[in-house]
């Protein structure tokens, strides 16, 4: 959660400009969803298509290499950054890996109504977030990264949670937290400040528009059983 890393992170003091990124997926990050946090504590009928519907569709948002942390790795000059930001792809590499195992095991898609427009929908947010993570605006796929990692902390219980059910072992694999505040210091200027905020929050709201997604596909398929 951002707490944890807030505990890790700040053994030493963080520039505010980070603070104001953890400020961010604090307030509008997944945990924030109602659907969201109506899945996982959620126990009635529709739970395991619920957890199959957002394996799926997690997996298509991030579950392809590269993904967002590998294009904004490729794509910065700043050798600080790309430090960085290797180290949080090394961690998400095994983030997607997971996704794919936990796909793989929970089978095929649950059946729902408008299945090609919800498709249509992640195909659009996956190229949403790979222009942010491409963007040239510096800073902006650094604000994108550090959402995604912070988001992510969030999401992972949720992961972790299909995984259960599924009896597939899912690694420990803790956000590396002094990755995430490095990355975090590169953000030097006003304007650098601006475009990261920027990114974080177009990342932010990709994940609040899956979260959408999902919420209509339950509902579509208690009113439309197929």
């Amino acid at each position: 959660m951002v707490e944890q890393f807030q505990v890790q992170a700040r053994s030493q003091p963080q520039p505010q400009r980070l603070d104001t990124l953890l400020a961010l997926v604090e307030r509008d990050g997944s945990a924030r969803h109602a659907f969201f946090a109506h899945v996982i504590p959620s126990r009635h009928a529709e739970y395991p298509r619920n957890l199959a519907d957002a394996i799926h569709f997690l997996c298509s948002l991030h579950g392809r290499h590269p993904g967002v942390v590998d294009h904004a790795a490729w794509r910065t000059k700043d050798g600080e950054a790309r430090n960085a930001l290797e180290a949080l792809a090394n961690w998400f590499d095994t983030e997607r890996a997971l996704l794919t195992r936990l796909v793989v095991a929970v089978g095929p898609l649950p059946s729902t109504p408008a299945q090609m427009q919800s498709e249509s929908i992640v195909l659009a947010q996956r190229h949403a977030l790979e222009m942010l993570a491409k963007s040239e605006r510096t800073g902006c796929a650094s604000g994108a990264t550090i959402a995604l990692a912070l988001d992510w902390s969030q999401v992972r219980p949720l992961v972790d949670q299909i995984a259960d059910r599924l009896l597939v072992a899912a690694p420990a694999n803790p956000l590396p937290a002094d990755a995430v505040a490095r990355l975090g210091d590169t953000i030097r200027s006003d304007a650098e400040d601006r475009a990261a905020q920027f990114g974080a929050q177009q990342l932010l709201a990709q994940h609040r528009g899956l979260w959408d997604l999902l919420e209509s596909r339950a509902v579509a398929r208690t009113a439309n059983p197929l």
